[in-house]
């Protein structure tokens, strides 16, 4: 996270730095960057930055707006996939109901 877009320059330029020390390359063309001001193009080695409005950091939707309520959505909408997939166990009679409860624990 940066400040200021100087300080997000210096801060990718120190990681490309440290990573190409250690054998290993940035991928600009996957890399993307979401931004809270009125920045729309960004270079980085000039290379195109995609800026985007939101997008997934460590499991949770990141919005612009803060707004959370999209990713309680998504994980309902994720926790329904789960239980759906198991299904056809909670459905079995060859499975225990110990065995399910300890499935859903």
């Amino acid at each position: 996270m940066a400040e200021s877009e100087e300080e997000l320059k210096s801060l990718l330029m120190k990681v490309k730095v440290e990573s190409e020390k250690v054998g290993l390359k940035l991928n600009i063309q996957k890399m993307k960057i979401r931004v809270s001001g009125p920045i729309t193009y960004w270079e980085l080695d000039g290379k195109t930055v995609e800026t985007v409005s939101d997008f997934i950091f460590l499991g949770s939707k990141i919005t612009a707006d803060g707004d959370c309520s999209h990713e309680i959505k998504r994980r309902l909408l994720l926790g329904r996939k789960v239980m759906t997939n198991l299904d056809s166990i909670f459905k079995s009679r060859d499975i225990t109901l110990p065995t399910k409860v300890h499935i859903v624990k």
